[in-house]
């Protein structure tokens, strides 16, 4: 399976194969196009080079269909954060929350990978970006079959799914509280007990 690195190595064979003489604004191109790929993050790539999942049917049934999860370490962690901040949302709901993860993994403010984005800034006091990995309580996941419907939920989404329901959104909090940064950052989407933003380009605040 093609990796980051081998597109990368494309990039630049095709740039070693232009003449000397070719105009500038080619070698421009292949710079950009090499810089490009260096900055996406291994997700997003991935998400180029296969078909991507299909996540149409958004209901329980359609998710208790799909194939047992598979996948490594980033998606358990995608798995543990969808458990513990949104086993109670709807299906719908639950990829929307997924899709603003792997959207943080995108985008250059935060780590790319998916634990790195999970994990910033645990053990910070108010410093967490995701409540359950610092509120001081033992991670414990008493709902086996909860746990399993998400579980699916991250592998499907961390093999490269489209992300339909939020816009591009990188934040979101529930319908319960009204954080000072929901003031600046565009609204993108309502789904369950969540609303969703996407950060200013402007701005820098987690």
């Amino acid at each position: 399976m093609f990796r980051r690195s081998c597109l990368i190595s494309l990039v630049l064979s095709l740039a070693a194969a232009v003449p000397a003489s070719a105009d500038t604004a080619i070698a421009k191109l292949m710079g950009q196009e090499r810089r490009g790929l260096t900055a996406m993050s291994q997700t997003r790539v991935a998400s180029y080079l296969k078909n991507p999942a299909v996540t149409s049917g958004y209901t329980r049934e359609w998710l208790d269909a799909q194939a047992p999860a598979k996948g490594d370490a980033n998606m358990r962690c995608l798995s543990e954060a969808l458990y513990f901040e949104a086993r109670g949302e709807t299906v719908k709901g639950q990829f929307a929350v997924a899709e603003v993860i792997l959207n943080r993994v995108d985008s250059p403010r935060y780590p790319n990978s998916i634990c790195g984005v999970i994990n910033q800034g645990t053990g910070q006091i108010y410093g967490c970006q995701f409540t359950y990995t610092c509120d001081g309580r033992a991670e414990v996941i008493a709902e086996p079959r909860a746990f399993e419907r998400v579980s699916k939920i991250a592998s499907i989404m961390a093999q490269g799914a489209n992300r339909p329901l939020t816009h591009g959104a990188t934040h979101y909090h529930t319908r319960a509280v009204n954080p000072n940064w929901a003031r600046a950052f565009p609204r993108t989407a309502s789904i369950g007990v969540h609303y969703f933003y996407k950060q200013p380009t402007r701005l820098s605040q987690n």
